[in-house]
């Protein structure tokens, strides 16, 4: 399947010159190994993949021997997978680069030696076990890759027209007008099916929601493994808030509520818990900003925090559990909009799906004044411009499932911040119009902001 990332490795080669390693670091059957190998077979004269899932024990200890001998090393990969690599046409793959930490610690010195190009993959690059006792590489260029976006699912559904004139009436700040319901039904498909590649191919080789469903609680099954696997340590807590995100994303607040897991429990208890889980790519994790003003990151509070699931598909087989499958009839019900509860949630995971894939950090504002009702709001993403200036450097977002709701915070946040913000935006299931200085966009645009 055609996928942006590939773009990114072509501007890597063509500009690297083998100078640097690139590093493709994402969460577990989002098509890494896959889209890496399309691009070595296309761009290269040969390749050498290394799946460290699978290598002989014989390869692990040449990276622990054969450092200082790089001829040997070279000529003994070359016989070991038959393939021939020749210098400066050639890649060697390093696929899940953290289960071997030493042959990721070597890039340094197999750059140096400048006869091939490098590409690594992994999940958990970050956690303790897969970076001790090494030093990372200064020489690795990392790339985050996603569950496929919304253009990717519109390409792997045979239509590339669509997301062109998407961004072209973004552009413009015009309405879709007519074409506005045939964006939104791709749009509720792409939000039930989800960005895992797997998914995506089944859904367009058979149009049914029962095989995608089955294909994505297998994924949801390999991160539950992972986490008993690679958690040490952590694995009540990690699978603990793993099994809890649905419950709580469907409060009206959707921050997370320890209390739920433990009574008297501390973030700083749970700390390395959400990392893990964030670190996977498990989660999109959004921090409260204290205040909107120049800079989000400045602000952030990390004791409150909402926890989205990185796919918004894997979100919904996660959340409507009956009997180990999701009813045919709810995926109906989320196609004709007519699901009567949980929509919000849904949405709201979406478009934090959407925000990160774009490159934005997730940050929102909440204020629980009891006394000050003009103090009282909830703005559910702030984003920042990627150049500070002193002011009108953040952009507050509201959320909206429905046609029919109020904008009472939105309002408030632009009277109390409004000298550092930028114009208001709605995001909403209506299409795009311009009211009261407030931007309304609908959902599928979330991508272009």
């Amino acid at each position: 399947m055609k996928r942006k990332i590939y773009g990114q490795l072509l501007r890597w080669k063509n500009e690297q010159h083998g100078e640097t390693a690139v590093l493709i670091e994402g969460a577990r059957r989002i098509g890494k190994s896959y889209i890496v190998e399309e691009f070595a077979r296309n761009e290269y004269d040969s390749y050498l993949m290394i799946d460290f899932n699978q290598a002989d024990k014989v390869v692990w200890e040449w990276f622990d021997t054969l450092l200082t001998d790089l001829d040997t090393l070279f000529m003994n990969l070359q016989v070991h997978y038959a393939t021939k690599l020749t210098p400066r046409q050639s890649v060697i793959i390093f696929d899940e680069v953290q289960l071997c930490p030493r042959a990721r610690a070597a890039i340094k010195y197999l750059v140096k030696d400048g006869r091939f190009d490098y590409i690594e993959t992994g999940s958990l690059i970050s956690i303790k076990k897969n970076v001790q006792d090494i030093v990372i590489p200064s020489e690795e260029v990392a790339l985050q890759m996603y569950p496929m976006d919304f253009e990717e699912f519109l390409w792997a559904s045979g239509n590339d027209l669509l997301m062109p004139y998407i961004r072209q009436c973004f552009e413009q700040k015009k309405p879709l007008g007519a074409l506005h319901r045939k964006a939104m039904e791709y749009f509720r498909t792409y939000m039930i099916v989800g960005g895992m590649p797997q998914a995506i191919q089944k859904f367009v080789e058979t149009k049914d929601f029962d095989a995608v469903d089955v294909v994505k609680r297998n994924i949801l099954q390999v991160y539950s493994n992972d986490i008993s696997k690679y958690a040490a340590g952590l694995e009540h807590k990690v699978k603990s808030i793993f099994e809890e995100i649905p419950s709580q994303l469907q409060r009206h607040e959707k921050k997370f509520r320890l209390a739920s897991l433990e009574k008297g429990a501390a973030y700083r208890d749970y700390d390395d818990a959400f990392f893990w889980l964030s670190d996977a790519r498990i989660v999109n994790i959004a921090y409260n900003c204290t205040a909107p003003n120049i800079g989000l990151r400045l602000n952030m509070e990390r004791n409150t925090l909402k926890c989205y699931m990185a796919d918004t598909g894997l979100l919904i087989s996660h959340a409507f559990d009956e009997g180990g499958r999701t009813p045919v009839e709810l995926y109906q019900k989320l196609i004709l909009n007519k699901l009567e509860v949980n929509e919000g949630m849904l949405v709201e995971n979406i478009v934090s799906q959407m925000l990160t894939a774009s490159g934005h950090k997730l940050y929102f504002y909440t204020n629980s004044n009891r006394e000050d009702a003009l103090e009282r709001m909830e703005i559910d993403f702030l984003t920042a411009k990627s150049k500070l200036t002193t002011r009108h450097n953040i952009t507050p977002i509201e959320v909206k499932s429905s046609q029919r709701y109020t904008l009472s915070s939105i309002r408030k946040c632009v009277n109390k911040f409004g000298e550092y913000l930028t114009q208001p935006i709605v995001l909403h299931p209506a299409d795009l119009k311009i009211e009261n200085d407030i931007l309304y966009l609908p959902l599928y645009m979330t991508p272009l902001i």
